[in-house]
């Protein structure tokens, strides 16, 4: 089951969400930051927020650009590589469910938006239990990634070579407890038979032990 909501932000900007998950978060809260023009009617992220709920965790899905950024996006893609809106905007949601919610919080991220989770990671430290990145981009952090604190474990397909050595590279650098998890023969999006339940199943375990 999920719902609908909203996420006002500064200045009546609209960001629309979908809640999902048992009715009361006594195991956490995971905030999905979707990239690369994808939105939270993913049906990637979507399947891995399944597997969550099943855990017994709540997930917030969420735009981060409104709609009439994302108009603007799905024209010139100006909007899908400015990690430092991404970031705001993730942050942003951190502060959302703070505000309703004391459950411990996590951050799922794929594609440019795993640059943005670790962007709020590093700003909202001591909210912030755990990260997990699907064929991410973590190198886009910039200077974030040294500022990091929380355990975030990286996921990439075996065949997606360049993002596999970007991931290994941002690994160096991560200062908190970072692991690097490789799924053999998954392609960037993971479109491989089994591939994608492999990722929702490293993300639950990843998520209990962390938060």
């Amino acid at each position: 089951m999920s719902k609908e909501i909203t996420i006002e932000l500064e200045q009546g900007l609209p960001l629309h969400a979908d809640l999902g998950g048992p009715e009361k978060a006594a195991v956490g809260i995971i905030i999905f930051a979707h990239g690369s023009g994808s939105s939270r009617h993913s049906s990637r992220n979507r399947r891995v927020a399944e597997v969550l709920h099943e855990a017994g965790f709540q997930t917030v899905l969420v735009d981060l650009l409104t709609p009439g950024e994302d108009r603007v996006d799905l024209k010139t893609g100006e909007h899908r590589f400015d990690i430092e809106l991404l970031g705001e905007r993730v942050t942003r949601t951190i502060d959302w469910v703070r505000r309703v919610d004391d459950a411990p919080i996590g951050l799922f991220g794929a594609s440019t938006g795993a640059a943005a989770a670790l962007v709020a990671t590093a700003r909202r430290p001591k909210e912030i239990g755990a990260v997990v990145s699907r064929g991410g981009r973590p190198d886009l952090a910039g200077e974030a990634l040294d500022l990091v604190r929380a355990p975030t474990l990286l996921i990439v397909g075996g065949l997606d070579l360049t993002v596999l050595e970007l991931n290994q590279m941002a690994q160096n650098r991560l200062r908190a407890e970072a692991a690097l998890e490789i799924v053999p023969g998954a392609t960037h999006l993971f479109e491989e038979p089994g591939t994608l339940d492999l990722v929702a199943d490293l993300a639950a375990d990843w998520f209990r032990r962390h938060l």
